[in-house]
C-alpha cells in the first residue's frame, strides 16, 4: 500500500500544472497522508459532512470581448479563438441566443482599388470553425464527411468560360440543442453596426451590451454544415480556386459596399484605420430563430471578401479584370460575443430569484456564457470537527472531495455530445472579487480539479489540500501579509481553464466560460433526506 500511494503521488506531481485529471472510477487516496502508512498499519475511515451549496446569479452577463474568447494558445503562441452563434430554448433554462459583433478594417490605409472606376461584383462573408484538437471537436470528420465531385463547363477563369472539376467536402458542425429532424437550418443575418465599439469603455466588453444596427447587408440559410471546395481546370489539372473549410454567406446588399467603400476612394473615410472604424463601425452576425441550436466558430478566421472590377489600362487598351479586397475582421478589431436570455417561467428563473445562502438550494443551475454558477461552502464547524479529530486522534487526511450529483429528474438530454466541463475557484466576497480570484491549492499542487463517475453520474471536486491546509492551520500570504489560511467558498462554473500548447495555464481569469455552450442541473444541499445531496467526503487514517 505504501509503495502504491507513493507512486500515485509522484505521478500526480508530474502532471501538467493545472491539468484537469478525469477518471471514470473512484480515485485512490492521495499521498498527503501517506506517512500514516509508513512503518505501522493504519485504520482508514471515510466520513461525510453536509455543506452549503447554492446558486450564484451572474445576471446573464459575462465579459466576452476579444480577450475572453480565447480557448488557448497554439505552438507559436497565437491565440485560438472561439465564438458562438445560434439559439436554443428548453424548459429548464429558457431561451439563449448568441450573436457576434465585430469591427473590420481595410487591408491598407488609403486603398486605391488597383485602378479607376471600381465596381462591386459580389461580397461574401466566410465563417470558419476552429481547428479540431484532441480535447475539442468543432466539426465531425470520418464517417460524417460527404464528398461531392462534379464538372462545370462554363466556369469563368480570367473572363473565359472554362471546363473545370469541382470537389466539395462537407462536414457537420458540432451542435448544442435541437439537432435532429427539421432543426438543422437557421437563417443568419448580417447587419451594419451604427454604434462605435469603443474598446476603452468597459461596457463594450460584456455580453449583454446592446448596439444599434443599420442596413441589412445580407442573409443566408446555414444548414448545419461547413464545406471546403477545390476547383481545377480539366485541361491541365491546375488549381483555379481553393476555399478553406467554412460557411460562405453571399451578402446581397452590394449597393451598400459600392456607396460606403468603393465610392469613398481617396476620401478621409478610408485614409486610415482610426477613421475607418468610426465611419464603418462594424457588423453584427445573428440568427432569426430562438429554438434551434448553438455552434462554435473561429472569430479570428472570419473573412469578409469584396469582389470587384476596375479599369486597367495596358498599352492604350482598357480592360476590366476582377480582383478582391479582403477586409481585416479578426486581429486588433474590437469584438464581442453578444448573448440574450429569456428565462421567464422556468425553474432556473425561480431558483435564481430565491437563492438560500444559509441552507443552500435544492438544485444548482450551472450554465456557460454568463448563465448562473454554483457556490459550495464548507461550514466552519466542519473544519473545526476535522481539526479536533486531527489533534486528538493524530489523524491524517488522505483525501477530501465535494461530491455533486447530476440532477436526474429535471434535466433531459439536449442531443449534444459536448462534454460538460467545470472550473473551480476559491473566492472572496459575493459578488466575487475578481482581483482576488485564485486557483485552488489542489490544482496548484497538481492534484487536478475533479473526477467523474459515469455510472452514478456524480462529480468529485478535489479539495484534499484545501481541507488539509485548513485543518492543519497552514498559512498563506495575502497582500504581503502572512496569515492563517481562511475557509473560502468555492465557485463552480461551466468551462475550463485555457492553456498554451504545452498545457500551462494562461491565468486564473482565462477560462472558456464566455463561450461554453453547456448547462447542467446539479442536486443541491437543502434537502437533508436526499442521499444524493452535495456532501464533503473525507477519508482519513489513524494509526492502530
Amino acid at each position: 500500500m505504501t509503495h502504491t500511494l507513493k507512486r500515485t503521488f509522484a505521478m500526480l506531481l508530474l502532471a501538467i500544472f493545472g491539468s484537469t485529471i478525469l477518471y471514470n472510477c473512484e480515485p485512490d487516496p492521495d499521498s498527503l497522508g501517506e506517512q500514516l502508512f509508513n512503518n505501522d498499519a493504519a485504520q482508514g475511515n471515510e466520513i461525510s459532512y453536509d455543506v452549503i451549496a447554492y446558486n450564484y446569479n451572474n445576471n446573464d452577463s459575462i465579459r466576452s470581448d476579444a480577450a475572453r474568447l480565447i480557448s488557448g494558445l497554439n505552438e507559436s503562441g497565437g491565440a485560438l479563438t472561439v465564438g458562438v452563434l445560434g439559439a436554443f430554448t428548453e424548459s429548464q433554462f429558457g431561451m439563449q441566443r448568441a450573436s457576434y459583433l465585430t469591427q473590420l478594417r481595410m487591408p491598407v490605409d488609403n486603398f486605391d482599388f488597383n485602378g479607376a472606376n471600381p465596381k462591386v461584383d459580389s461580397v461574401v462573408l466566410v465563417v470558419r470553425p476552429p481547428a479540431n484538437t484532441t480535447s475539442n471537436t468543432y466539426y465531425f470528420e470520418g464517417d460524417s464527411l460527404k464528398t461531392n465531385t462534379y464538372t462545370k463547363t462554363d466556369f469563368p477563369v480570367d473572363g473565359v468560360a472554362t471546363e473545370v472539376s469541382i470537389e466539395k467536402k462537407t462536414y457537420p458542425v458540432r451542435k448544442y440543442g435541437k439537432i435532429g429532424g427539421g432543426s438543422k437550418s437557421m437563417k443568419i443575418n448580417v447587419h451594419e453596426i451604427t454604434t462605435f465599439l469603443d474598446s476603452n469603455d468597459d461596457s463594450f466588453k460584456r455580453s449583454n451590451k446592446t448596439v444599434s444596427t443599420g442596413e441589412l447587408l445580407g442573409s443566408g440559410v446555414f444548414d448545419g454544415n461547413v464545406s471546403s471546395i477545390s476547383i481545377t481546370k480539366k485541361s491541365d489539372n491546375s488549381v483555379v480556386f481553393t476555399g478553406n473549410l467554412g460557411y460562405r454567406l453571399k451578402l446581397s446588399n452590394t449597393d451598400f459596399f459600392q456607396t460606403h467603400i468603393l465610392d469613398k476612394k481617396g476620401k478621409p473615410e478610408l485614409q486610415d484605420a482610426s477613421n475607418f472604424i468610426r465611419y464603418f463601425k462594424g457588423i453584427r452576425i445573428s440568427v432569426d430563430e430562438t429554438d434551434k441550436y448553438l455552434y462554435q466558430f473561429s472569430p479570428n478566421d472570419l473573412q469578409l471578401i469584396m469582389y470587384y472590377k476596375y479599369d486597367k489600362v495596358d498599352n492604350g487598351t482598357t480592360t476590366r479584370p476582377q480582383t478582391n479586397l479582403v477586409f481585416n475582421v479578426g486581429g486588433l478589431n474590437a469584438h464581442i460575443g453578444q448573448y440574450e436570455y429569456n428565462r421567464g417561467g422556468t425553474p432556473s428563473a425561480s431558483a435564481l430569484a430565491s437563492i438560500n445562502t444559509t441552507d443552500g438550494d435544492a438544485k444548482l443551475y450551472v450554465q456557460g456564457m454568463g448563465g448562473p454558477s454554483a457556490i459550495v461552502k464548507i461550514p466552519d464547524a466542519t473544519i473545526a470537527a476535522l481539526r479536533d479529530i486531527y489533534n486528538k486522534d493524530k489523524a491524517g487526511i488522505l483525501s477530501a472531495k465535494i461530491r455533486v450529483y447530476v440532477d436526474p429528474a429535471s434535466w433531459k438530454n439536449t442531443n449534444s455530445t459536448e462534454d460538460r466541463r467545470f472550473t473551480i475557484n476559491p473566492i472572496t466576497g459575493t459578488p466575487v472579487d475578481f482581483s482576488k480570484l485564485a486557483f485552488t491549492s489542489d490544482l496548484s499542487a497538481g492534484l487536478g480539479l475533479y473526477n467523474y463517475n459515469t455510472d452514478k453520474m456524480y462529480y468529485d471536486f478535489i479539495v484534499t489540500k484545501t481541507v488539509k491546509d485548513l485543518v492543519e492551520g497552514k498559512t498563506e500570504t495575502v497582500s504581503g501579509v502572512v496569515q492563517p489560511v481562511t475557509n473560502k467558498p468555492l465557485w463552480i462554473n461551466a468551462g475550463t481553464f485555457a492553456a498554451n500548447a504545452t498545457g500551462n495555464l494562461l491565468g486564473v481569469r482565462n477560462t472558456t466560460r464566455a463561450f461554453d455552450m453547456n448547462r447542467v442541473i446539479l442536486t443541491g444541499s437543502s434537502d437533508k433526506t436526499n442521499a444524493n445531496r452535495v456532501q464533503l467526503k473525507v477519508t482519513y487514517a489513524t494509526k492502530k
